[in-house]
């Protein structure tokens, strides 16, 4: 497993994630067993939302209920949530970072977050007050370190004015074939060509110049929860044929060449894992570190859909 150098962490920060999104439809045995093997493959990275589930925190819940961490076993683990998504609305107010971030804690089991992240943008919010919400919660110990999610730059150039503590991680949707944070820069200057439109405001290189981690979330989803990409020769033949080729090559499933694509990117990205499944952790972890050359990693990238102009 491949680890990041992140400043500030004691523990090794895994490039492959865990995401628990979805743990509230398995059993608590299964939970234990999903954890057990990302930790026997060397994840250190795990990822929750107070809203994952049916209900605020389940998820939350289930995993601090399955796992009844010991102080020795919570050590060892990098627990990451978010918060300000509600129902209906976006809510960055100080009063609910504090009130959601004391569920978290309460439904996980544990004293301290070691990552929270503002969950997608509120057009409503107040630096200050979120200032004033980060400054409490690491003054009293819940909160080791802060991000965002889905943010662009100008949107955390806003947070940094106000904001003491780095923010340190963006969470954002890739795939090989949800691309655009990568295939617009190479299409720059297109005139007349839909990949050249910037709809990110230059995300990639603002994180890489400001040393903010880039967590891609749903690494194997066509486009926004539009089903996955891997074994779609519907839509994705010749892109399914040089994955099969290449996982071949290496001795690997399709599945770690999908993540191998993210964490080939020089950018020292994140992959947030959204499976149930054990067998589908240890395929992703195979991709840690697999070192695509340039030309399978641009074959990839061509057999997506994207242009090489």
């Amino acid at each position: 497993m491949k680890n990041l150098p992140i400043p500030g962490f004691d523990l090794p920060v895994s490039n492959v994630v865990l995401g628990l999104m979805r743990i509230d439809e398995i059993s608590a045995e299964e939970v234990r067993t999903l954890v057990g093997t990302a930790r026997d493959e060397g994840i250190t990275f795990f990822d929750h939302a107070d809203i994952y589930g049916a209900h605020d925190h389940d998820c939350e819940q289930r995993f601090g209920d399955a796992l009844q961490l010991k102080a020795s076993d919570r050590e060892q683990m990098i627990i990451q949530s978010k918060v300000g998504l509600r129902d209906g609305f976006w809510d960055f107010s100080k009063e609910h970072i504090l009130e959601s971030v004391d569920g978290s804690l309460k439904a996980l089991r544990t004293d301290y977050l070691d990552v929270l992240l503002l969950h997608r943008p509120d057009t409503l919010m107040e630096p200050e007050e979120i200032a004033d919400a980060f400054d409490a919660l690491q003054t009293a110990g819940k909160v080791r370190h802060f991000g965002v999610s889905n943010q662009t730059p100008g949107q955390i150039e806003l947070l940094r004015r106000s904001v003491r503590q780095p923010l340190l991680f963006n969470q954002v949707q890739l795939s090989i074939t949800h691309a655009n944070l990568l295939t617009q820069g190479i299409a720059a200057n297109m005139n007349g060509l839909d990949q050249s439109i910037d709809r990110d405001n230059g995300i990639l290189e603002y994180c890489r110049l400001n040393d903010i981690t880039l967590q891609a979330w749903s690494p194997f989803q066509k486009g926004f929860f539009d089903g996955v990409f891997l074994g779609d020769r519907e839509h994705y033949a010749e892109l399914n044929d040089a994955i099969d080729d290449i996982a071949k090559r290496y001795d690997v499933t399709p599945t770690a060449i999908a993540v191998a694509w993210i964490t080939r990117h020089p950018a020292n990205m994140q992959v947030v894992l959204g499976t149930t499944k054990a067998q589908r952790v240890r395929e992703s972890a195979a991709g840690s570190d697999l070192p695509l050359t340039r030309e399978e990693w641009y074959r990839l990238f061509s057999a997506a859909g994207h242009l090489l102009p």
